[in-house]
């Protein structure tokens, strides 16, 4: 019954969660392809060339070998980021994931001009640096490497969250990722037990080769779906 899976994978699990995947439907559909889904962002993308995209890239590779690859719908290589702080998405038209201020009818583009406005007087955060905690079966979980980063991220969000006016549900909780793919369908036990040690190797491989995952200035971008976040300005760390 693989009673050892470790919690940070049950999300995966068709027995420990047998509800369809979240955005099965509207991100994309069964067979694995993107849905247009249009939004706004910040993220953080690979710094292009270093050690750290190179052995990301390399176990996104290895991740399209597993058992059970053919239930996760791939996102491109070169959309590979971490997103700071969530924008707004033509999905999710409801409070608190929209600025009370704004109509939730307001066209993406219309919005994307709002928050590119208030983003002129906007003074970026301080620099952190991003570790790997663990490694899942659609990506990565990273967080700050000491205290000081994760302090400087907390800042960052909530310095965003005011200006953009509104903070999601999980503000305080939000776990900071790198996204490989999309559940289609989560995977059973036995598929499961085989992720598990290969998880565990490869996060251990890039823990040894990119200790700290070398990340560019946080941007904010616009998206037609998950495959490409263009930056329409970069917030360069002091």
């Amino acid at each position: 019954m693989n009673e050892d899976l470790p919690p940070h994978l049950h999300f995966a699990s068709r027995r420990h969660n047998p509800k369809s995947p979240s955005h099965l439907g509207t991100r994309h559909d069964a067979e694995g392809r993107f849905l247009i889904e249009r939004g706004n962002t910040i993220v953080c993308h690979l710094v292009e060339g270093s050690e750290s995209e190179r052995v990301i890239r390399a176990v996104r590779e290895r991740y399209k070998g597993m058992p059970g690859a053919d239930r996760l719908a791939f996102t491109a290589e070169s959309s590979l980021h971490m997103t700071l702080f969530q924008g707004i998405i033509e999905s999710r038209r409801a409070l608190p994931f929209w600025p009370e201020d704004v109509s939730v009818h307001a066209p993406v583009d219309d919005m994307t001009a709002i928050f590119m406005d208030r983003l002129a007087g906007f003074a970026p955060g301080e620099a952190f640096a991003m570790e790997l905690t663990h490694a899942t079966p659609v990506g990565l979980v990273l967080d700050g490497v000491t205290a000081s980063d994760r302090e400087r991220l907390r800042r960052w969000r909530d310095r965003l969250g005011d200006l953009f006016g509104y903070r999601h549900p999980d503000h305080e909780t939000y776990k900071f990722h790198i996204t490989f793919a999309y559940l289609i369908e989560r995977l059973d036990d036995a598929t499961m037990a085989t992720w598990v040690p290969v998880l565990e190797q490869l996060a251990a491989e890039i823990r040894a080769a990119a200790p700290v995952i070398e990340l560019r200035a946080p941007a904010f971008c616009a998206f037609d779906d998950m495959n490409h976040f263009e930056e329409l300005l970069v917030l360069d760390a002091v």
